[in-house]
């Protein structure tokens, strides 16, 4: 069975020899630290890592929904310690120099008014030529994906996560309260360019399944209210899924963070089948999820990261918590985000085996790449 084979029957309840064998990554400093603890030098990124754990494979459509062209970027001031700078998105922001991994201090926005929105989009026009590929690509493409041993996905983007960024949490909520039709406003124009920058990859290769990220929710639940988002956003959603389902896609998966409890029941509606990464100490329950939907969500994560800061015992006793799910099927159990500086590379090695001796994984040999 391919790791492509595998990874769709799962999400469609059907038998497999064992579950995929996938993680979600490492901040920097983890792998910093780990340098100092076992792991190769040249392993100095998250690509790198999931080579070297032999990790199950995924490959991707492109689609180009970002900003054109991008914002140049540029060192603003710096001092012994911190640079400000205005990056590729436009966000001004304060930055450690030593490349810790922290999240910078945010100072300025691209679109704070409604006038900032007017030549912002203009970054966003879905007929811009420099989102599209010509038919010597397509052709070289699909011969090359012919190869792929992984599900292959393709990215449909963000409805709210992106006006965040772009805006800022407090200009954000400030306008979803003053002025919604602008919130709609925004959220119309990128499904518009979602739906125009997939129309030929999915025409031209099969995906197994569409990707959005959202990261709105903390552990207090919603950053906009479950009304807003079933208004804004559900029916938009649901252009984009049926818009892929009419090309043969049937999964979804949505990535954000948090407490996401009181927005499950608004994604599946709007086709977002796949939960992740499904984050415990933020607050969500892929048991409780499970129960209130049954095969109506799929699950992907849902390994409390806090429990590899442990002993061996806590570890056991977190994978043992999962069994039941993963005998259910439809879920793909790993860490629920990135690993942080936190857990020994000892306690993850040691997470490894133990994830795959439960769940009958097979030991793969570590890469030797650099």
């Amino acid at each position: 069975m391919t790791h492509r084979e595998r990874w769709i029957k799962v999400f469609h309840f059907e038998p497999v020899d064992h579950v995929p064998d996938e993680e979600f990554g490492y901040w920097d400093d983890t792998l910093r630290r780990w340098h100092n603890e076992g792991l190769p030098e040249f392993v100095s990124d998250n690509g790198k890592a999931d080579r070297w754990f032999g990790f199950a494979p995924r490959r991707g459509i492109p689609s180009h929904h970002g900003i054109i062209p991008g914002f140049e970027h540029q060192v603003l001031e710096e001092d012994e310690r911190h640079r400000i700078i205005r990056g590729g998105d436009g966000v001004t922001c304060m930055i450690n120099k030593n490349g810790s991994s922290t999240i910078p201090k945010y100072i300025r926005f691209p679109i704070e008014t409604r006038a900032d929105w007017d030549d912002f989009k203009k970054r966003l026009d879905p007929n811009d030529p420099q989102r599209y590929w010509d038919d010597a690509f397509w052709a070289k493409f699909r011969e090359d994906i012919k190869k792929a041993d992984g599900p292959i996905q393709i990215g449909c983007g963000s409805l709210f996560g992106w006006i965040r960024n772009w805006m800022g949490m407090e200009n954000a909520a400030i306008a979803c309260m003053d002025d919604p039709k602008w919130i709609e406003e925004m959220m119309e124009h990128i499904t518009q360019l979602i739906l125009a920058t997939i129309e030929r990859g999915s025409r031209e290769v099969q995906a197994d399944f569409g990707s959005f990220w959202e990261d709105m929710c903390y552990k207090g639940g919603p950053l906009i209210s479950p009304k807003m988002f079933r208004e804004w956003m559900t029916p938009r959603y649901k252009r984009i899924t049926d818009f892929l389902k009419s090309r043969g896609v049937d999964l979804f998966v949505v990535d954000c963070d948090g407490n996401i409890s009181q927005l499950v029941e608004h994604w599946l509606d709007g086709g977002v089948n796949i939960m992740f990464p499904l984050e415990i100490r933020g607050g969500t329950d892929p048991h409780a999820m499970r129960e209130k939907y049954g095969r109506r969500v799929l699950l992907l994560g849902g390994v409390d990261k806090t429990q590899l800061m442990g002993d061996k015992a806590m570890i056991r006793k977190e994978i043992e918590r999962l069994k039941p799910l993963v005998e259910q099927g439809g879920f793909i159990p790993h860490v629920d985000h990135r690993v942080p500086p936190d857990v020994s590379y000892e306690n993850y090695i040691y997470y490894l085996k133990c994830k795959r001796d439960t769940f009958g994984i097979p030991e793969p040999e570590l890469s030797v790449e650099s």
